[in-house]
């Protein structure tokens, strides 16, 4: 192992220890950042897209909807991937694989090129994302935890804030007569500086106890996910054939099956590829259930918002990003806040409070864009986009130690990544309802009849949409019922832990699960 891959010795002084694990905190939050805004950024370049490539309805959802099916198939893979070959290294080939394909998406000739490294880039992201959370766990001791991963709450408002923004301006700015390619370009300097930075000074860890890949589940949930996402984001371009319907159904009893082998796999060996036990938790199944509906509002929301503005009403990408700021600000504020001084003295009654808020503000939106239709104006988007963006940020940033707050410490990786993928399948799932909700008001002929018979289309498309999300989002304030009253705090690492610096291990490898915050 070189000296790059070694872990802080003995010997090494305290602030010398402090001053490397923080630089690689910073590398994974960046890394977490990077996908966070790229998940984010294409959708306000999706006109931009169309135009130069002359992608069909169907690519354009693909290009959003296949990054965050391949992301949501590989997180739980990616996770044990890490478990058995080393998080270290595992992070380091996710990032090198996602800044490769932001290369090939950058300089893609055609469509089918483009949503092609989508798919590649959403499969590094579940290599790379995943080991960020066990990473933090193997370099910071137990009554730092708590502290750092509430970071991650201003990582999401400042990501909701970056994409939509970055992406206008890079696509108005149209550099080097480039137009859109710009917004997958810029990861390759932060991807590479990621791998330079993250081999000298992120630990090596892996599990404690030899593990094997659960080949068997990964491809079990993987043709599930494809089954039920390909058929609805076809569907409207095909009619929507009985094959389509028999994919769905034909899911469901592949999850089924993927459930049996699980199972199966846990008494055989105890490596499943989902630890079943978890959903035995009734808080974390009740918080599964919230994270994929809400994934759900996501997925819907953002890409029916970018294509009202901009090909509904004709705004330039820099004119929508800049209508997004004031929705991304609330985002981050409510987020801090509730982290910080709402949740530890309501606890789920702030999230309940966010769903209705989001709820209220999609409802406001409602009236507001049939209130002034193809003549809105950026202004008068405002209070109602504030209010969404209140309401989200009150859900985001606390749902995560709501859900784990009364699992098991020492299945809390497992648990995270289920979270991670969970959301990630609502919002799939959400981008591919955009046929049903979005794209099914509206006919070919509108986009070329004249701009005030375009807008109204695509008003009345965008109110449908929102009448959905503001009915899913009624659902999450039932389900969150089920969470419990108050998180419990100790789980993220409380003072009652040793508090043994993991970087001051004399091992170049490190073993997490030995750590104090995920032994049982």
């Amino acid at each position: 192992m070189s000296s790059h891959d070694a872990a802080v010795t003995e010997a090494a002084a305290p602030s010398e220890s402090d001053k490397r694990r923080w630089i690689a905190l910073a590398i994974v939050m960046t890394a977490a950042f990077m996908d966070l805004v790229d998940a984010t950024i294409v959708n306000i370049a999706i006109p931009s897209i169309e135009r130069d490539l002359g992608a069909s309805f169907g690519a354009i959802q693909w290009i959003t909807a296949g990054y965050a099916l391949a992301f949501a198939a590989g997180l739980i893979t990616g996770g044990r991937l890490g478990d058995i070959y080393g998080r270290k290294r595992l992070f380091l080939l996710g990032t090198a694989g996602f800044t490769l394909a932001s290369a090939l998406c950058g300089f893609a000739a055609n469509q089918e090129m483009l949503v092609g490294s989508r798919l590649l880039q959403g499969a590094a992201a579940a290599m790379m994302v995943p080991q960020v959370l066990s990473i933090v766990h193997v370099t910071f001791p137990a009554h730092e935890r708590g502290k750092v991963f509430g970071m991650f709450g201003a990582i999401i408002g400042l990501g909701a804030v970056s994409g939509p923004l970055l992406g206008a301006l890079l696509t108005q700015w149209n550099i080097a007569g480039l137009e859109w390619r710009p917004i997958f370009l810029i990861n390759l300097p932060v991807g590479v500086a990621a791998l330079i930075l993250g081999r000298r000074f992120i630990t090596e860890s892996k599990a404690p106890k030899a593990l094997r890949l659960d080949f068997v589940g990964v491809v079990l949930v993987t043709v599930a996910l494809l089954m039920l996402i390909y058929p609805l984001t076809r569907g409207r371009e095909l009619d929507w054939p009985l094959w389509g319907h028999l994919m769905m159904a034909g899911s469901l009893v592949v999850f089924g099956a993927l459930v049996a082998y699980e199972k199966y796999k846990t008494k055989k060996d105890g490596s499943p590829l989902v630890e079943l036990s978890l959903f035995k938790v009734k808080s974390f199944a009740a918080g599964i259930a919230v994270q994929l509906t809400f994934g759900v509002v996501m997925g819907i929301f953002f890409l029916v918002w970018t294509l009202y503005m901009q090909i509904g009403l004709g705004w330039t990408p820099l004119k929508a990003g800049l209508t997004g700021v004031p929705f991304s600000i609330a985002v981050s504020a409510a987020a801090g806040i509730s982290v910080q001084q709402l949740v530890p003295r309501f606890g789920r009654k702030v999230l309940q409070t966010g769903a209705l808020t989001m709820a209220a503000g999609i409802l406001f939106y409602f009236f507001v864009a049939g209130r002034y239709g193809a003549d809105i104006h950026p202004w008068q988007m405002v209070p109602p986009l504030v209010v969404m963006g209140l309401g989200m940020g009150l859900i985001v940033a606390p749902l995560t130690d709501a859900v784990l707050s009364e699992v098991p410490r020492e299945h809390a990786g497992s648990a995270s990544g289920l979270i991670n993928t969970t959301g990630q399948m609502g919002n799939a799932l959400g981008l591919g309802l955009v046929s049903v909700v979005f794209f099914g008001t509206i006919d070919e002929k509108h986009l070329a009849a004249a701009p005030t018979e375009t807008g109204a289309a695509f008003t009345n498309a965008f109110q449908n949409s929102l009448g959905w999300a503001a009915a899913v989002l009624a659902v999450i304030f039932l389900v969150m019922f089920a969470l419990p009253a108050k998180p419990k705090q100790h789980l993220e690492g409380g003072d009652d832990e040793p508090a043994t610096p993991s970087s001051a291990e004399p091992q170049g490898t490190v073993d997490v699960d030995k750590e104090p915050a995920l032994a049982s």
